[in-house]
């Protein structure tokens, strides 16, 4: 007989059946402390997610995420088109951050902070064990012919699960249009504000077809996230694991036996009661190892320290730990690896703010018309420019003009001299730069120009000269 470990739950999920058709899962109610501890957590990070869109600072949205417009409010710090290399080095960031996180704590992320989970384990199974019952009763009901009973239950749970699927559309489409945007459409209906409701209807309806029927499946098929944990974790990896020393033993896993003593038998301590099975949102067996559905939700960890104190046996045979620590007995070191993670996420975070604090509230960019050349005036020599100034603030600038900075000459602004630029607004013209040719040292000189807004200085920015060639 082959020594091998039998690798044959590999071949299927458990959310499928065996013909190949979908196997919905009724977990039973989890209870102890790590689901205290996630409820806290969860419930803090809801709060946070409904609060945020609807919170000001200085009159920017704390946070916003505008696609379409390209318009991002991270902290209440706008961030516009021209600021997309800061978005794309905080993403990076993000990424990396995650990544190291996975490396040393497994899929933690999944079971504790990731919104799907949060949303489907703490808002929408309460709400169903609340109105169906737990696993048992949610299995009978599922079975049970459609009754007096049946629909009074389908219809209020799933008449609830519209309404919230509905309220967080809403706060969805505040992250993307704005909270003023959809204080609008309330205000003014969904005839006068079709876009913006027909994006609300669906993405009430994606959210609705998620947490009804689509559920866990997300974490298996749509996120790409726990198939980098294959690539990311290795045996030094802190994962939700059982110990399968322990459990097994010399003789592996039996029932329970009142008086039994197991030290003597080699029966390992896992009685083999299911209960971990029976608990996990996922429908898996955390006694075959790590797995690709697994989300480190800790119900399991929970459910079989509780069976062990009921049976007189130490808890902790499933707990966080890695693959090391249980078969080696060896301690979490922070290795190699981890620490090249934290060295290239330490040089993001430092590029990161570096950029931030180079970062100005207004953007200029003024550049020579293209095709033209310069021309004689006198004994001036004149380029015509265009320019494009981008006010990423919320407040108005009354008086802008601009001024040479560092070199004797005249601006002249096509139109007003002094003109005005209202909050997250942009101004665009055309304007003449003068300067007398003896003070050109060559044919291209640069010259640094202030934008001022009365006698502010807001930003300054460089750009290219051009006057006769000399021939000295």
């Amino acid at each position: 007989m082959s020594n091998l470990p039998d690798e044959a739950f590999r071949n299927t999920i458990g959310t499928i059946d065996e013909g190949g058709k979908r196997k919905f899962i009724f977990p039973k109610k989890p209870s102890g402390k790590f689901y205290d501890y996630r409820k806290i957590v969860s419930y803090v990070l809801l709060a946070i997610l409904f609060i945020n869109p609807f919170i000001k600072i200085n009159g920017n949205q704390f946070m916003m995420f505008n696609i379409l417009e390209r318009r991002f409010n991270i902290f209440g710090f706008p961030f516009w088109p021209q600021d997309f290399y800061l978005f794309v080095i905080s993403m990076l960031v993000g990424v990396v951050f995650i990544i190291l996180f996975t490396v040393v704590f497994g899929r933690i992320f999944c079971g504790w902070i990731c919104p799907q989970t949060i949303f489907l384990e703490m808002v929408f199974r309460r709400i169903e064990y609340w109105i169906d019952g737990d696993r048992g009763s949610q299995t009978r009901l599922a079975r049970q012919e459609w009754n007096a009973e049946k629909i009074r239950k389908r219809v209020l749970k799933w008449t609830i699960f519209f309404l919230i699927s509905f309220l967080i559309a809403n706060v969805f489409l505040a992250y993307l249009v704005g909270s003023d945007a959809l204080f609008l459409m309330i205000e003014q209906g969904p005839v006068k504000q079709a876009s913006n409701f027909i994006a609300l209807l669906i993405f009430t309806s994606i959210f609705y077809f998620v947490f009804v029927w689509f559920r866990e499946q997300v974490c298996i098929i749509a996120c790409p996230y726990g198939r980098l944990q294959g690539v990311l974790l290795d045996n030094k990896s802190i994962n939700v694991a059982y110990d399968f020393v322990r459990g097994e033993k010399e003789e592996g896993r039996a029932k329970f036996k009142k008086n039994e003593d197991r030290a003597l038998t080699g029966k390992g301590d896992c009685i083999d009661c299911l209960q971990c099975v029976h608990v996990c949102p996922m429908g898996i067996d955390i006694r075959n190892g790590t797995q690709l559905e697994c989300t480190n939700c800790t119900a399991c960890i929970d459910e079989c320290d509780h069976i062990m104190e009921s049976v007189g046996l130490p808890k902790g045979l499933i707990r966080y730990a890695s693959e090391d620590e249980i078969a080696k007995k060896e301690p979490f070191k922070f290795t190699t690896r981890m620490k090249g993670y934290t060295a290239v996420l330490f040089i993001l975070l430092s590029i990161f703010v570096g950029m931030l604090f180079l970062r100005t509230d207004v953007q200029a960019v003024i550049l020579r018309l293209p095709g033209q050349l310069f021309q004689h005036n006198g004994e001036k020599i004149s380029n015509v420019y265009t320019y494009k100034i981008v006010n990423k603030t919320m407040k108005d600038y009354n008086d802008i003009h601009f001024e040479l900075i560092d070199q004797k000459g005249e601006i002249k602004n096509v139109g007003k001299k002094h003109f005005k630029i209202a909050k997250e607004g942009i101004s665009q013209g055309t304007l003449f730069i003068e300067i007398d040719e003896v003070l050109l040292e060559s044919d291209k000189t640069k010259v640094k120009i202030g934008v001022y807004n009365g006698s502010e200085l807001l930003q300054t920015t460089t750009t290219n000269f051009l006057g006769p060639r000399s021939f000295n």
